[in-house]
Formats: C-alpha cells, sequence, structure tokens
C-alpha cells in the first residue's frame, strides 16, 4: 500500500506514506484560506500564520522556535487562497517532538496583544516589499482584476490599512468561525510506524474538540474579460494575458495541466520560451501558469520585456495559442508530452516535503489520493483532441483578459 490513511474520533483525517529516509516530515494542512476572509478581515488567515509562532499556554515564542532547531530540523507555514499549511522537517526520531509543537502551536496559540503589535510592522514590511516588485504585484493584480468583487480577489496579505486593525479578538472569533476539525488532515512522510503514528496522534489529537465545518464557499461563477494597462516606475514592462480555467474537480483539469506544460511549463523547451524567448531574445522571463482552485481555475501567461518589445511579444504569444487552436498534436508530440510531464511528476517525488503538503491538500480537496500508477494513466489516456478542444475554450482571444505594467522610461 503507497498511503496509509486514519481518521479520528473528532473529524482530523491523517495520511501516511512511508519512505526509507533518516528524514522525515509532517504538517497541518486546513481548509482556510484568504478567500475565506470578508472584505474586513482581508489579511487575517495569514497574520493567524505568523501569529501562531507568538507563543502558546506553555510556551514562549523563543521556545518554539528552538523545540526543532535546536535538533537540527526546520519549521514553517503558509496561507494560500484555500488553505493554511503548518508543518515540520527533521530526523525521524524525532517525529514525537515535531508532533507535539505542532499540535500545540495550532490549537493552544494564545496570540498575546504585544506580540501581535510588532508582528504587525513585519507583515506590513513584507506588503510593502511587495509593492516594491512589480513581478510578484502584477499576479496578485491579475487576481483582483479578474475576480472582481468575489472572496477569491483577496490578496493573501491584506492590506497596510487592514492589517493594522487586526487584533486578538478579531483573530479569536475568526478562528473559531473557520477552522474546524473536518477541515484539517494531519499528513506525515517518513520511515515512522503506522502503529507509532496512531498512538501518538491518539495521545496529541484524540482529545480536540470536534468541529464540524458549518462555511459555505462563494462559487465564481461572473468571469468576464477585461484589458488594462497601468503605468509603473522602472524600465522593464511586464504583461499577464489569462482566462478562466479548470477547477479541482473538473474531469478536463488533468488535460489541460497537460496544455499548460507543453505551451508554457518549466521546462526551457516550451512553446512560449522557445518561440519567444529563444528565438527572438523579447523577454528576460516568460511562463504561464495554472492555479487550480476547488470551484474554478486561472490560467496566465506572463511575459517581463523592454517597452520597445512588448507589442510584437504580445503578438507572438498569441501566435503560439492561435497555434495550439488550429493545429492538432501529432501522435509524437503527444508523446513526448506526456513522457516530460511524467518525468517532472517522477521527480517531483524525490521531495518529500512538498509530497506530504500535497498529499493533505490532495485528501482536503478530494477525500482521497492517486496512486503515481493512477496519475500516470490518467496522463496517457489523454487525446489530441481533448487538448484541442481544451484550447479552443481557454485560448478563445474573445475571453482573455490581459493586465499590462507599462514601463514610464523611455
Amino acid at each position: 500500500m503507497e498511503y496509509n490513511f486514519l481518521e479520528l474520533k473528532n473529524g482530523i483525517r491523517i495520511i501516511h506514506k512511508p519512505i526509507k529516509s533518516e528524514v522525515a516530515h509532517c504538517g497541518f494542512i486546513i481548509k482556510t484560506g484568504s478567500r475565506d476572509e470578508k472584505e474586513e478581515e482581508s489579511g487575517i488567515t495569514h497574520f493567524i500564520e505568523h501569529a501562531l509562532f507568538k507563543g502558546t499556554e506553555k510556551r514562549k515564542s523563543h521556545h518554539i522556535l528552538n523545540r526543532i532547531d535546536s535538533v537540527g530540523g526546520e519549521i514553517n507555514a503558509f496561507t494560500t487562497k484555500e488553505q493554511t499549511s503548518i508543518y515540520a522537517s527533521f530526523t525521524k526520531e524525532h517525529f514525537s517532538r515535531s508532533l507535539e509543537l505542532l499540535t500545540d502551536i495550532l490549537f493552544n496559540s494564545t496570540y498575546p496583544e504585544k506580540e501581535l503589535e510588532k508582528e504587525k510592522d513585519v507583515i506590513i514590511d513584507e506588503i510593502n516589499s511587495y509593492l516594491d516588485n512589480p513581478y510578484e504585484q502584477i499576479y496578485d493584480d491579475f487576481e483582483e482584476l479578474v475576480f472582481g468583487n468575489h472572496p477569491l480577489n483577496m490578496n493573501i496579505l491584506g492590506t497596510v490599512n487592514s492589517v493594522k486593525k487586526i487584533d486578538r479578538t478579531k483573530i479569536l472569533n475568526f478562528i473559531k468561525e473557520n477552522y474546524a476539525t473536518d477541515q484539517i488532515v494531519f499528513s506525515v512522510v517518513g520511515d515512522i510506524s503506522l502503529k507509532t503514528i496512531e498512538k501518538l496522534c491518539n495521545k496529541y489529537l484524540n482529545d480536540i474538540p470536534q468541529k464540524t465545518s458549518s462555511n459555505k464557499r462563494k462559487l465564481f461563477n461572473s468571469y468576464h474579460p477585461i484589458i488594462k494597462e497601468v503605468e509603473k516606475e522602472g524600465y522593464q514592462t511586464h504583461c499577464i494575458i489569462g482566462n478562466q480555467a479548470y477547477g479541482a474537480h473538473h474531469e478536463s483539469k488533468n488535460s489541460f495541466i497537460l496544455l499548460n506544460n507543453i505551451l508554457g511549463g518549466p521546462a526551457m523547451n516550451s512553446r512560449l520560451n522557445m518561440g519567444i524567448r529563444e528565438k527572438y531574445g523579447f523577454t528576460y522571463n516568460i511562463e504561464s501558469s495554472y492555479s487550480v482552485f476547488s470551484d474554478i481555475g486561472l490560467f496566465y501567461i506572463y511575459l517581463g520585456t523592454d517597452k520597445k518589445y512588448i507589442e510584437k511579444s504580445i503578438k507572438l504569444v498569441h501566435k503560439e495559442l492561435k497555434s495550439l487552436r488550429e493545429k492538432k498534436l501529432s501522435t509524437s508530440q503527444l508523446k513526448k508530452a506526456k513522457q516530460q510531464i511524467i518525468g517532472q511528476i517522477t521527480l517531483s517525488e524525490e521531495n518529500n516535503c512538498n509530497t506530504m503538503l500535497g498529499m493533505g491538500k490532495g485528501l482536503l480537496l478530494y477525500n482521497k489520493i492517486d496512486s503515481l500508477k493512477e496519475t500516470f494513466d490518467k496522463i496517457n489516456n489523454i487525446t489530441q483532441e481533448e487538448l484541442t478542444n481544451i484550447a479552443n475554450i481557454v485560448f478563445d482571444p474573445k475571453q482573455l483578459s490581459s493586465l499590462i505594467f507599462s514601463s514610464n522610461q523611455d
């Protein structure tokens, strides 16, 4: 069996992948992200992720930081639009220590006001730093443009004003409303026996009070294409072109993952990289991405270029999209594309920490995890006709939105 599953009486689910390694990884993945915030709560999920490390009922912040670091391990956390993750990497003999600490942080944090005030300055610096980086900012601004007044438009960091208004009472109320045991997964990758995992999870997690989520996320169904250009300080022009795509449960999701990989995935031989950056040297960076949310997806192409090349670069992007709409991949092209993405997935399995986080996210979304064989079978069953049909839907020029940060320098 590739995975082991357990469920505690309070609804917390546990997934374990046994591997032969001296290093292990574990973490809590919680189905709460920035899309679960009200407008006046903007940034509070990310703030809580920071505040978890500021003290519990039995630990000061420095005790938390030293607990794993002192045995050579690492502890970390991050927030997305749909999940919060808090996790640790450690040598396998320190699994009990890691589980106990993560449990204490997640369920017993006290959020001391003095520490919260200090953390506000840290997060405001983070916001200002991101605003100084147009490459990062344009992605968030594009999502705000596309999602309009829907909660998915929420910037994960929040705003300077919204962060300043966060206090302990707001944090506790948000946790009460949004953190439920049936929406929490504890994920483990490591050379740790299932018997040990079950024993320690019963010891540390079984007494957590059961809570069932009553929150219903607002579905996104109001997309319409928008074109916008903004003048920015700097010498480089940045552009994103994109469209809504398929959500996590859509039957075309895997096919579009493959199509996006062909177009502008991480490999240097993607069509965008070969046909624009390598052939003409117009762009410093060009790539396409596919963000998958529970109910919707978002596809975008990013490029950074000199102001004088922006029109030529955009024209070439549309040329590549047109090619995928009008020309069916040959049998050999499709075979190579499948081999490439299967190889990328296989290599990614070497990063056991990312595997652990992916397992937790997958269990939250689907309540099951596909084996590698099942994943590869789905990829191998994709046809040329599917990819062409999807290209004509997602790459439809009439449905594409765009955002340009144009340089104000000549």
